[in-house]
């Protein structure tokens, strides 16, 4: 199980990835706006687990939101957490309701959803969606702009610059300017 720290113990100074998700730890911090609706959103690109059969990587793009409550999670706190699936055996289901279920007891959120938008292995993509709570009437929370595989490559379009990000296989990365 995930370790939950209050504060910030991880920032300024170089910290190894956890080896496990059991042994890292998700820290938060206040929310300096509690009483507001709005959505913070987590989009990883490069998330990556093995398969517990195989030993195999497998790739997958995150897209978490949440609505706070009094908490939001620390940043490189996350990065940590999910950097320690890189060597974890995992199903994709497992993988995201594990991530989802762990922010949500660390932040006691609101509203929260993630999709787990997985690469084909095998020649098929799986897709793993998860959310808990109640969206407040009147809150915006963006669609998650990320259509099915198609060409071998998923897209996320509507960055600020206008950006198209391409994600082939998990491989590589690739911009496109238009």
């Amino acid at each position: 199980m995930v370790k939950i720290h209050t504060g910030t113990s991880l920032l300024g100074h170089a910290v190894e990835a956890p080896k496990s998700p059991d042994e890292a730890t998700l820290e938060r911090v206040p929310n300096p706006h509690p009483n507001e609706n709005y959505i913070a959103r987590f989009t990883v690109p490069e998330f990556t687990a093995l398969c517990p059969l195989t030993g195999q990587p497998d790739f997958a793009l995150l897209v978490i939101d949440y609505l706070p409550g009094r908490w939001l999670v620390e940043s490189k706190s996350l990065k940590l957490y999910l950097a320690s699936f890189r060597n974890h055996g995992a199903f994709h289901e497992d993988c995201t309701l594990r991530i989802g279920k762990d922010l949500a007891l660390c932040l006691e959120p609101r509203w929260l959803r993630i999709g787990g938008y997985w690469y084909p292995r095998g020649g098929i993509p799986i897709d793993v969606f998860w959310a808990m709570g109640e969206l407040p009437e009147g809150t915006w929370v963006p669609d998650q702009a990320v259509p099915p595989i198609a060409d071998g490559a998923r897209r996320i379009t509507g960055f600020p610059s206008n950006e198209t990000l391409g994600y082939s296989s998990g491989a590589r990365l690739t911009i496109h300017h238009n």
